[in-house]
C-alpha cells in the first residue's frame, strides 16, 4: 500500500461541501469516484480540512491509498481526466505511509475576498461577496491588528460544536488590505479553524468596514457567549489558500504541470 499526496483546487459553487454526504454532490465523492474510475480501487481519502457549501479551494492537500505501481506524476494527470471541470489536482507526491494531512498541518491559511463600493459584477459572485456600499479598509485593519495571537476561547466566533469539543485555538495571522479600488481581501492563517471562525470573523470585521462596529468594540467581543459574534460572511468569498507542513513532509515536484490522461494510457500500456 502507499500514500500519495494530492495538491487540490476546486470552485465550491455547485458542491454541497467537501465531505461526503448522501445524496448530495461533494468534494469527497466526485475525487474518490476519479480514483475508482482510474484504479479499479473504491478508497476514503483523508483530507487537511473541510470546507463548506459554496466555499473554494486552491491550496487543499489530501491522501490517496493505493496499491497500484502508477507514479504520483500519472495519478495527477489519470485523475484530471476523470475530474469534472470545477476540480483539479495540481501536483501529487509520494508521502510516508503514517503521513495524515490533517494531523500533520503546521497551519492553513484561508483568503475572504469582498468587492465593495460599486454595483453588481454578475462576474465575481460566485468568488466574492460583493457589497454595495463601500468599505474602511483601514478601519478594518486596525480591528483585525486588535485579535489576540496567544491561545484564546474563540467560542464566541464559532458555529455549534459539541459539548467537549476545545474552542480554544491560537490565531497566527489576521490582516486586512485593499487589493484594488473595489477589492478588499482578509487572510486568516492558524493551526487550526473552528467551523465558521473565519467567515463569522469577516462578517463582524464588515460592520467595522461600515461603521456600525468601532475596531475596540470589535476587538471586545472576543470571550463572549458562545456563538454570539454573527452573521458570518457568506461562503463564495472563502477560499483555503494553503496548508503548511514541516519541511520535508511533502516533496512535491515543482516541475509538473496537470496534463490529459495520455501518461497514463502510456505507462498503462
Amino acid at each position: 500500500m502507499r500514500r500519495i499526496a494530492l495538491l487540490l483546487e476546486y470552485d465550491g459553487t455547485d458542491f454541497a461541501g467537501l465531505q461526503s454526504q448522501a445524496e448530495q454532490r461533494t468534494v469527497q465523492d466526485t475525487l474518490e469516484e476519479a480514483v475508482r474510475r482510474f484504479t479499479g480501487e473504491r478508497r476514503r481519502m483523508a483530507f487537511a480540512g473541510r470546507t463548506d457549501a459554496g466555499v473554494h479551494a486552491t491550496g487543499q492537500v489530501a491522501t490517496l491509498d493505493t496499491e497500484t505501481a502508477y507514479s504520483a506524476a500519472t495519478c495527477r494527470d489519470a485523475l484530471n481526466h476523470f475530474l469534472p471541470g470545477d476540480v483539479a489536482v495540481h501536483r501529487a507526491a509520494e508521502v510516508a505511509p503514517d503521513f495524515d494531512p490533517r494531523r500533520h498541518a503546521v497551519s492553513r491559511r484561508y483568503r475572504y475576498r469582498i468587492e465593495d463600493g460599486r454595483g453588481r459584477a454578475p462576474l465575481g459572485r460566485r468568488q466574492a461577496w460583493q457589497v454595495a456600499h463601500p468599505l474602511d479598509d483601514a478601519a478594518m485593519a486596525e480591528a483585525a491588528r486588535l485579535l489576540p495571537s496567544a491561545p484564546t476561547d474563540w467560542a464566541a466566533f464559532c458555529g455549534p460544536v459539541p459539548a467537549d469539543y476545545s474552542t480554544v485555538r491560537s490565531l497566527e495571522r489576521c490582516e486586512v488590505r485593499r487589493c484594488g479600488a473595489y477589492r478588499v481581501e482578509v487572510t486568516m492563517e492558524a493551526s487550526g479553524f473552528l467551523p465558521h471562525q473565519v467567515r463569522r470573523t469577516v462578517g463582524a470585521l464588515e460592520r467595522v468596514g461600515t461603521g456600525r462596529t468601532s475596531p475596540a468594540d470589535f476587538a471586545g467581543l472576543v470571550g463572549g457567549p458562545p456563538g454570539s459574534v454573527g452573521p458570518a460572511a457568506p461562503p463564495q468569498g472563502l477560499t483555503l489558500a494553503e496548508v503548511r507542513y514541516a519541511p520535508g513532509a511533502i516533496e512535491w515536484d515543482e516541475s509538473a504541470r496537470p496534463r490529459d490522461g495520455q501518461a497514463r494510457r502510456r505507462e498503462r500500456d
